[in-house]
C-alpha cells in the first residue's frame, strides 16, 4: 500500500541511489520556512482567504473558473475526481475556445479569475469576452494586468503567493479554494505531515523516483499512463503540465502521454507492446463497486463465460491481462489502483507526484520550478499582436 485507500506496485527496480535520501531530507526540511513551495503541502499553510470569506464566496450556486495550465487544471481535476459528492455547477475556461459561451442563467454566478503572473494571455482575453459581473481575482501582489483590472471594477482579490508556481498550486489558494466552494473539506486534502512520517509511504517515494531516474539515463522518456478511470482523466492532464514543464528543459525530460484504457488496446497497444523501447507506463484504476452487470440471457453460447461478469470486472480482467504481457515482455511498469475516492486520497496523490517531480529534478540536475521556454512564445505572440 502506498497510503490508506492506495494499492501501489512499484517498478521492479528496488534500489534507492545513495544521493536520494539526503535530498529528500533536504527538501523536507524546507517545509519549515513559509517562503518555500513545500509549505503549501501541510495544514499549517497559511491560506490568503479567510472563513468570512469563504462564507460569503459559498452562497453562489455557479462557478467560472478562467485559468491556464496550473491555474485551472488543479481544480479542474479535483472537480472531475470527485463529481458524485459536488452539487454546485463549475465551468472552466482553460483554452482560446471559439465555442466557449457566456454562461446564461438566472441563479447567481462567480468568476474566479486565476493568474500568478496577473499577466497570462489566454486568461485575460477570456475573462474580457466570457465573464459575467461577480469577479474574484486570485493573483500576485504585484503591478500587473489582473490585478489592476480588479482594482478598477474594486474586485475582490486574494493573493497568490509569489513562492508556488502554478503547476504546484494546487494544495494552495490556487485549488483549496475551488475545492471549498465545491462543498468538500480543504484539510483532509493535506496529509503531508502524516505521509513523510510513514516509512512505507517514503520508501515507495524514493524507490520510484530513482526507478524514474535510472529509466531516464536508458532513454527511456515517455512517460505513458494508461488510464482505466474516465474521472480521472483531468487529474492526470494536471500530471502532465507538472512533469513536462518541470523537467523538461537543457535538451532533457520526460513526456507523458495519456491512454485511455482499454480502448487503446485497439488502436496504441500494438506500438507500445513491440515498438520503440523509449517508454515506462504507469497502470491507474479505481475499483468501482456498484457497475451494471451483463444481461446473460443476451449472451450467446460462444460468449457464455461473460454471463457472470460486470463492466468492472471485464475491465479488470483486461488492466490483469495487460500487466501480465507486460512482464512476460520486461516492459517497465507501475500501477496504482484507488480503493476509495475521497479528498485524502486525492491529496496524497497531489502529494506523491509533486514530491516525485521535484525530486527526479534534482536528481537529473534540472531546476524543477522554472519554464524558461515558455516565455519565448509569449514574447513572440506579444510582437505579431502589437
Amino acid at each position: 500500500m502506498l497510503a490508506k485507500n492506495i494499492k501501489f506496485l512499484n517498478f521492479k527496480d528496488h534500489k534507492i541511489q545513495k544521493s536520494l535520501k539526503g535530498k529528500f531530507k533536504n527538501l523536507i526540511n524546507e517545509k519549515s520556512d513559509t517562503n518555500n513551495l513545500i509549505s503549501s503541502f501541510a495544514k499549517s499553510y497559511p491560506y490568503s482567504y479567510d472563513k468570512k470569506q469563504l462564507k460569503r464566496l459559498k452562497r453562489f450556486d455557479i462557478y467560472q473558473i478562467y485559468g491556464m495550465g496550473g491555474s485551472s487544471l488543479g481544480s479542474k481535476a479535483i472537480y472531475e475526481f470527485m463529481k458524485p459528492k459536488i452539487k454546485k455547477k463549475f465551468y472552466f475556461f482553460d483554452n482560446l475556445d471559439t465555442k466557449n459561451e457566456t454562461i446564461k442563467t438566472n441563479k447567481k454566478n462567480l468568476n474566479l479569475i486565476i493568474s500568478k503572473s496577473g499577466n497570462t494571455l489566454e486568461t485575460i482575453v477570456n475573462e474580457n469576452i466570457f465573464s459575467s459581473k461577480n469577479k474574484l481575482f486570485i493573483t500576485e501582489k504585484r503591478n500587473n494586468y489582473l490585478r489592476n483590472l480588479a482594482l478598477k471594477l474594486k474586485s475582490e482579490i486574494i493573493e497568490h503567493k509569489n513562492f508556488i508556481g502554478g503547476r504546484y498550486s494546487v494544495l494552495s489558494e490556487v485549488g483549496m479554494l475551488p475545492a471549498e466552494l465545491m462543498g468538500l473539506d480543504s484539510n483532509k486534502f493535506k496529509k503531508f505531515d502524516k505521509l513523510i512520517l510513514n516509512k512505507d509511504f517514503v520508501k515507495n517515494l524514493l524507490v520510484n523516483v530513482s526507478s524514474l531516474y535510472n529509466l531516464t539515463k536508458k532513454k527511456k522518456t515517455n512517460s505513458i499512463i494508461l488510464n482505466y478511470d474516465e474521472s480521472s482523466y483531468s487529474f492526470f492532464k494536471w500530471y502532465q503540465q507538472l512533469v513536462a514543464e518541470s523537467l523538461g528543459k537543457n535538451s532533457n525530460g520526460v513526456l507523458p502521454i495519456i491512454s485511455d484504457m482499454p480502448k487503446d488496446n485497439h488502436s496504441l497497444m500494438q506500438l507500445y507492446l513491440d515498438g520503440n523501447k523509449n517508454s515506462f507506463f504507469t497502470f491507474f484504476d479505481v475499483i468501482e463497486t456498484k457497475a451494471k452487470k451483463i444481461n446473460g440471457k443476451n449472451i450467446l453460447d460462444n460468449f457464455k463465460y461473460l454471463k457472470k461478469h460486470s463492466l468492472t470486472s471485464v475491465k479488470i480482467a483486461q488492466k490483469l491481462a495487460t500487466i501480465n504481457v507486460f512482464k512476460s515482455k520486461g516492459i517497465p511498469f507501475r500501477s496504482f489502483e484507488i480503493l476509495k475516492k475521497n479528498e485524502e486520497t486525492l491529496g496524497i496523490l497531489f502529494t506523491f507526484f509533486m514530491l516525485e517531480t521535484i525530486l527526479l529534478g534534482k536528481m537529473m540536475k534540472i531546476n524543477p520550478f522554472n519554464q524558461p521556454a515558455v516565455e519565448l512564445i509569449k514574447k513572440e505572440t506579444k510582437k505579431i499582436l502589437v
